[in-house]
């Protein structure tokens, strides 16, 4: 195990190494402690144009490479990851309010998608097609996209960065990454750590930090061919009208209000346990985060009463003191916007059975009982730790209710009988259905996506990954018959 020198990364933006940005330097503080992580630097459009023409011409060379030779930088920057995963774990602690085993969590996750994206090469990159001449061969193949545009949240920064960049590379497509500034460490200067030690070419891997202007420039550039971003549903709906404008294809994965229904015959404890997993991992600040507990009627007095009884237990603090078991939210502000929709859903009528409070940035574990589909805490995508029961009575009523929201991310399904749970997941309209589980799940080699509010049905992940990053040319070859 080696350390992580972030010294080079202060204040700079990494294309072509790191170099002093044209749009100044913005510090970085823990939602924590607020003590100072280090200072990023902010790409303008000037750093965006030079970078996406350097890119432009670093990947057509990288597009005739080996798949060899592109899987080994994959691997090599898993391994490069493990390295230094414990200076990692520690800046992703202090930047994104982890608690320490989500940030375990996030680095396993991040490596297991740099060597999906290595096997990534090794897959069919196209089919052979029947022409009318049987002396031509008719080939349809894959070709890399060019050029991807990566905008990446500060929920899971490392992760959901990675997620694209990894795949995007190996199907030999050059990258820009517009990091959150808030996780601009994790987020941005880890992955160009990680890829240097790897040997990826020069050119390739840009890293600019930057608020809404420089993603939006990423967006607008004429050298970005692909767009894949991962934030919420407004901004989606921004980078989806401006890529729309200029046919570029574009990656939606935003956010998500995910139900849990909880029937009568469920494993209580099996669906407790959930509820509790889906509502207060990472604080709630998850795209995939239970936003809806909806509970029947015959067991939603039990289940509530266990779900305040869990929060109530919940140690709430800096995350690198030991013993805490719920950390802060990413700001003060963001504590308060969850203030305001909790505060808007008791005056619509919802009971808060614990918690309902915050003190900066630490916003207590929260449960909301009676919660109606009108409620502010039903309709809206929380982003919190709190946790809204609404019971229901009969299935049809359970599937209307899960139903209604624009999100379509994720659902999970507490039941005893299967066959009973697979019919109401095929009713549900979610890119992502676990039965017995929780509504927070995901791997690389799965389809990750949504649908509506939750995004525009392209998928991350697997083999699904060929289908975002690359294009289908349809090539004919004349043969010589004997």
């Amino acid at each position: 195990m080696t350390r992580w020198d972030r010294g080079p990364a202060d204040g700079r933006i990494y294309s072509d190494g790191w170099r002093t940005p044209g749009g100044g330097v913005q510090e970085v503080r823990s939602p924590g402690d607020g003590g100072l992580i280090g200072r990023t630097g902010l790409a303008d459009d000037a750093d965006v144009d030079r970078a996406g023409a350097r890119a432009v011409s670093a990947q057509a060379a990288w597009a005739r490479t080996s798949y060899k030779e592109r899987s080994g930088v994959l691997t090599r920057a898993a391994d490069a990851l493990r390295d230094i995963r414990q200076d990692a774990e520690h800046v992703l602690v202090r930047e994104s309010g982890s608690l320490p085993a989500k940030a375990a969590h996030e680095v396993g996750k991040a490596i297991d998608e740099l060597e999906e994206a290595a096997r990534l090469v090794t897959l069919s990159q196209g089919d052979v097609l029947p022409v009318e001449d049987p002396s031509t061969l008719g080939i349809a193949r894959r070709i890399p996209v060019g050029v991807v545009g990566v905008i990446s949240p500060w929920n899971a920064p490392l992760m959901l960065a990675i997620r694209s960049v990894a795949p995007a590379i190996a199907l030999g497509n050059a990258v820009i990454v517009k990091p959150d500034v808030k996780t601009a460490f994790s987020g941005g200067a880890l992955i160009a750590e990680i890829f240097a030690r790897a040997g990826l070419p020069d050119g390739l891997l840009h890293i600019l930090p930057g608020g809404p202007a420089t993603g939006e420039a990423v967006v607008r550039s004429p050298h970005t061919d692909v767009i894949a971003f991962t934030g919420s549903s407004a901004a989606g709906r921004r980078v989806g009208e401006v890529a729309g404008g200029l046919l570029k294809r574009v990656i939606l994965e935003l956010g998500g209000n995910n139900a849990l229904v909880v029937m009568a015959d469920a494993d209580l404890d099996l669906a407790v346990a959930s509820g509790i997993g889906g509502a207060f991992r990472h604080q709630g600040q998850i795209c995939m985060a239970t936003g809806r507990h909806l509970v029947h009627e015959s067991v939603a007095d039990e289940y509530v009463e266990r779900l305040a009884s869990a929060a109530a237990a919940m140690r709430l603090g800096d995350p690198l003191v030991a013993g805490t078991t719920l950390g802060p939210l990413i700001t003060a502000g963001q504590a308060e916007r969850v203030q305001g929709i909790v505060d808007a859903a008791v005056a619509d009528g919802a009971r808060v059975a614990q918690g309902g409070t915050h003190d900066g940035a630490f916003y207590a574990p929260t449960v909301l009982d009676d919660v109606a589909a009108d409620n502010a805490a039903f309709r809206n995508e929380i982003f919190g730790p709190v946790a809204p029961v609404t019971r229901f009575a009969t299935e049809e009523e359970a599937l209307e209710l899960a139903n209604a929201s624009d999100y379509g991310l994720s659902a999970a399904i507490h039941t005893r009988d299967i066959a009973r749970g697979l019919g109401f997941a095929s009713r549900l309209r979610a890119g992502m259905v676990a039965l017995n589980g929780q509504t927070i799940y995901d791997a690389a080699h799965i389809p990750m996506g949504g649908l509506g509010a939750s995004g525009n049905g392209g998928r991350h992940g697997g083999h699904w990954n060929l289908d975002e990053f690359t294009y289908w040319q349809w090539v004919t070859v004349p043969t010589i018959s004997g």
